[in-house]
């Protein structure tokens, strides 16, 4: 019995999750395993409502599930920050989720827009360090307002922290076994603390694992050759701000934020997976969006509480799916939100 807490979000978010759902239901049966879920309407209406985003117990609640399916957080009301701060980074820093995974994977029949290219070509994933970096809030105004202003912001790394990361890396291209390639990314040349200390603590680990080939790419260098030649790439390990940016350049690659999940992994605790998109409000209600990133995060969360099986028959109607859809893009896929994953569904 899997406990999910599941937080729809705002906008679309409640109708891509509920296609989520339904093809849940038809791998529970399928597959015999069974499952609970509580909703939580945590989100913009209840910030506009109440004045908080989530109740001061929340983090104790989530705590009690297995995993959390989460929808997108955004609310044209709401000043940007308030509800990325208040539920994701919350989320994230308090359930030590320290590790963002984006599988970076061009299905059949989806368009890039990197001329020659082909789902072959395009299959590798990014380990994001989640918990440290610029992410953490640290620095200070020092005469605020004053044409002498100064802004610190901190970049704040431990060795525990990028170890674990890196570890988690080494572990994941030895399981997924195709190039054996492990890449930092990083910018070694000028942020000369951060990247001291990720370059060492990569090469020591590097040591425990022999048959891992690595090697080593400014952020700038990776976003040009991940436009230029992504079949380079296996898995791609760096910080939180590098890795928030490449994973949406990823995106594109791989046909858009309509097909882009990811995942925050705690690995020994609850992790919460969510479509990487924003909430899209002009599309709310209309039936148009594309639910497929909410149904590739629920393969990841199946794949890792422990149902493989049921995540690769997902992966596999996905793939039959996306060749008969006309386009990944709300309100061009040539079927309904609902439709969609009703053919997910029909193809399990």
């Amino acid at each position: 019995m899997y406990k999910i807490a599941v937080i729809p979000g705002d906008g679309t978010g409640p109708e891509v999750i509920n296609e989520g759902l339904k093809v849940l239901e038809a791998l529970a049966k399928k597959f015999k395993f069974q499952y609970k879920t509580e909703t939580f309407n945590w989100g913009g209406d209840r910030y506009l409502e109440t004045g908080n985003v989530m109740p001061d117990d929340a983090i104790e609640q989530l705590k009690k599930f297995d995993t959390i399916y989460l929808g997108a957080i955004g609310h044209p009301n709401v000043k940007p920050g308030i509800l990325e701060k208040g539920i994701l980074l919350k989320t994230r820093f308090d359930l030590e989720q320290y590790i963002n995974l984006r599988p970076v994977k061009l299905y059949p029949g989806v368009w890039t827009p990197i001329k020659d290219k082909s789902p072959e070509d395009i299959d590798f994933v990014v380990v994001r360090e989640n918990n440290e970096g610029l992410y953490t809030g640290l620095g200070e105004f020092q005469d605020k307002g004053t044409k002498d202003e100064i802004a610190i912001q901190i970049s704040h790394n431990t060795r525990a922290g990028v170890e674990r990361c890196i570890r988690y890396a080494f572990e994941l291209t030895k399981k997924r076994n195709k190039k054996k390639t492990l890449t930092l990314c990083g910018k070694t040349n000028v942020l000369t603390y951060a990247w001291d200390l990720w370059q060492r603590t990569f090469d020591e680990v590097a040591k425990e694992y022999p048959d891992i080939k690595t090697d080593y790419a400014h952020v700038d260098a990776i976003c040009m050759w991940m436009i230029k030649n992504p079949e380079w790439f296996d898995v791609i390990v760096t910080d939180n701000m590098f890795g928030d940016i490449i994973t949406d350049l990823a995106a594109m690659i791989q046909g858009g934020m309509g097909i882009a999940a990811g995942g925050n992994i705690n690995p020994n605790g609850v992790s919460m997976f969510e479509p990487i998109g924003g909430s899209a409000p002009k599309y709310t209600g209309k039936n148009v969006i594309n639910p497929l990133a909410a149904i590739c995060a629920l393969g990841m969360m199946l794949d890792v509480i422990g149902e493989p099986k049921a995540a690769e028959t997902l992966e596999k109607s996905v793939i039959k799916v996306t060749t008969k859809m006309k386009s990944m893009s709300a309100g061009k896929m040539g079927y309904s939100t609902q439709e969609v994953g009703d053919l997910v569904v029909e193809n399990l």
